[in-house]
């Protein structure tokens, strides 16, 4: 059930959860979702180039009701409409608001490079997620979205053995890159609830102005 008015925010926390193709991004949103939906009142805006994919996606698998869930087909590079012209989204996350007054908004971006960052007019904060498949060199080959991402996943370390990723490499080129940045490694399907993430979660909403 949703927190009671009384202890509600005087504004939905907006979320952006952005990373490359592949990256696992609709299954962490998707697993976010489960997690908190029992406590928060959450709606989550997906952005595809052509297709309502992930959307469908977290509909299929029941995540959250229907009409808490949109799909934003960009019909351009993903950044593009995460950063640079935001309206699309800005206007699907209004809508949903107006709605449902929710305590958390989730917006995916489509899959895109390590540049992909989004307007903080957007959302108040952003997730990085990466994978250990592209290999143990990423995290030090940075890019906006490994360096100022407000949190990092490295998704997937459940892979590390099979691709011949090192943990301890991508775990420490992270932090040399990032500074005090937090950076978090999973696997989800180790780790269904993605608690490490819902954690740091959990102290965003504590920092919100409470109403």
């Amino acid at each position: 059930m949703p927190i009671p008015a009384a202890g509600r925010r005087c504004r939905a926390l907006r979320i952006g959860v952005g990373g490359p193709v592949g990256s696992g991004k609709t299954a962490l949103v998707a697993a976010l979702c489960r997690t908190l939906r029992d406590e928060l009142s959450l709606v989550v805006v997906t952005n595809d180039i052509y297709t309502t994919e992930d959307a469908d996606f977290l509909r299929t698998n029941g995540v959250l009701p229907d009409e808490r869930i949109t799909a934003v087909r960009t019909g351009c590079c993903p950044h593009t409409a995460i950063r640079d012209d935001i309206t699309a989204n800005l206007d699907a996350v209004e809508e949903l608001i107006a709605r449902h007054d929710p305590d958390l908004v989730l917006v995916e971006s489509g899959g895109d490079n390590l540049t992909a960052t989004f307007s903080y007019g957007l959302i108040d904060a952003q997730i990085f997620v990466l994978d250990v498949a592209g290999g143990d060199k990423v995290p030090r080959k940075g890019g906006p979205g490994v360096t100022r991402s407000d949190l990092l996943v490295i998704n997937k370390v459940d892979l590390a053995p099979l691709v011949g990723a090192d943990l301890d490499v991508m775990r420490r080129d992270a932090a040399a890159v990032r500074g005090d940045l937090p950076t978090v490694l999973i696997s989800l399907r180790d780790q269904p609830d993605a608690e490490p993430v819902v954690s740091w979660l959990r102290g965003q909403l504590r920092r919100a102005t409470p109403r």
